[in-house]
């Protein structure tokens, strides 16, 4: 599985480290020799590479995509179940926490539900991982490389509009289509000069007792 520590792609986090306590609080990645360090967990993170995701994603794990709608709409990994819930909103200030973002995915998924939790490079995605875990989520991983690495292998994507709660969805437009009426005249389009032609009805001339039909007589 994911979780293997034998397998070299994968990443083991480990807080609460008998070395010391003051590491207790903190969750260290160690990936190609260098360390990255992200506070305030004490949960074991996996991180699998792009290429672990997609066998994941195609044998029916759910893919929640941490990013932004607006990064999203620009190309998301193609996956059957996916869910968009930003880790982080951009604001005229910088990055800021989604407050609501667990409240969130714990309203679309729950805790034994299969995950890869991705971003655009892999750092949101890892700090939604371990906060997953805090919450009692047990089989999500983080992919490493994120939405980048999946680009940058040729990895099936998709573009496009996603539904925001709160907003009507748009319908799509439907092609207008002209259907004849027997019995009544066709418009006829316009033509150069942008006159339309008038239809003119021709009356045919009544028939006779005699079954005969009168001929105008030119005097």
């Amino acid at each position: 599985m994911c979780k293997s520590k034998e397998n070299s792609h994968q990443i083991r986090r480990n807080c609460g480290s008998a070395a010391s306590k003051s590491l207790q609080s903190e969750l260290y990645i160690k990936t190609m020799g260098s360390v990255e360090k992200c506070s305030g967990s004490e949960s074991e993170v996996v991180t699998i590479d792009f290429h672990q995701a997609k066998n994941l994603i195609d044998s029916g794990y759910g893919y929640l995509d941490v990013r932004t709608v607006e990064e999203y709409r620009k190309g998301h990994v193609s996956a059957e179940k996916i869910f968009n819930i930003p880790y982080m909103f951009n604001t005229p200030e910088g990055r800021v926490k989604n407050p609501e973002f667990l409240k969130e995915v714990s309203s679309l998924c729950n805790e034994d539900d299969l995950l890869v939790v991705g971003c655009q490079s892999g750092v949101r995605s890892l700090y939604a991982t371990a906060d997953l875990l805090t919450i009692g989520f047990k089989n999500v991983s983080n992919m490493g490389g994120g939405y980048l690495a999946w680009v940058g292998n040729g990895f099936p994507v998709k573009m496009e509009e996603i539904h925001v709660p709160g907003k009507p969805r748009e319908k799509p437009k439907q092609e207008m289509k002209v259907i004849h009426v027997p019995g009544k005249l066709e418009e006829k389009p316009k033509q150069e000069n942008g006159e339309i032609p008038v239809p003119v009805k021709v009356e045919e001339n009544p028939k006779q007792e005699n079954g005969e039909i009168p001929v105008p007589i030119t005097v």
